[in-house]
């Protein structure tokens, strides 16, 4: 039934559409699904290469046992304001997780910023982060120290003096300039082996093309982050025309 919960033998066709080398969104039409539910659905599941059906069907019972047994009211998982019932969140964010894997992030860490991005303060302490996400607070502390390696999140501590968690706008700002250097220098060193190879050969060429494209790839970016944070995250209250 489209909408409804995946069956075994909707994994059997996920698993051979992955064998077949099609899309997520190839797969989803042939089961009249979302793509995201493919997506997600891969991803939690040990990814396009590592999927099984029959160990992810297994899977997935097994976390909706737990979640059945789960003691409600945890005070290390902040309640939500507003917004959808905790379970459609709870879908929002391992769609969100799976897409964040796809950009290279370890499952436990996607899972952390997801979680980050997700709540209405934008911060959390890492007994609140293992709480929400039912995780022991070592996944936490290993999935902070990778994502704040990154510059994908920060630290501060707040009035009971413990260390918060946070992601804003200004992280993000952050972590798009520290993506636009990483680019630049990849140019810097492409035109550095121009001159080590030598001009006029088919390989200087090609690094010459590659420092060309990136420096431009790298100096958009940050003008248009920086263009970005002066117009979309300009405070209430800031005179602008």
């Amino acid at each position: 039934m489209p909408g409804g919960r995946l069956t075994q033998q909707d994994r059997r066709q996920i698993a051979l559409g992955l064998a077949d080398g099609l899309a997520y969104a190839e797969i989803a039409r042939g089961l009249d699904r979302p793509t995201s539910t493919i997506t997600r659905e891969v991803m939690r599941n040990g990814g396009p290469t590592a999927y099984r059906a029959d160990l992810a069907h297994r899977a997935t019972e097994h976390r909706t046992r737990r979640r059945r047994r789960a003691t409600p009211g945890d005070p290390d998982a902040p309640r939500r304001t507003h917004g959808l019932d905790d379970e459609a969140v709870r879908e929002y964010e391992e769609v969100l997780a799976a897409v964040f894997m796809q950009s290279g992030l370890p499952r436990m860490t996607a899972r952390v910023l997801a979680g980050l991005y997700t709540t209405d303060t934008g911060s959390l302490t890492a007994s609140e982060l293992a709480g929400r996400l039912r995780i022991s607070l070592a996944s936490v502390s290993k999935a902070i120290t990778f994502l704040e390696g990154q510059g994908l999140i920060r630290r501060e501590r707040d009035e009971r003096r413990r260390e918060r968690y946070v992601v804003d706008d200004d992280v993000l700002y952050q972590s798009t300039m520290a993506s636009a250097r990483a680019t630049a220098h990849l140019g810097e060193v492409a035109r550095q082996g121009v001159g080590i190879i030598g001009p006029g050969t088919p390989a200087a060429a090609r690094l010459e093309n590659i420092a060309r494209f990136v420096e431009f790839v790298s100096e958009s970016i940050a003008r248009a982050a920086d263009q970005a944070r002066e117009i979309l995250h300009t405070k209430p209250g800031r005179s602008s025309d």
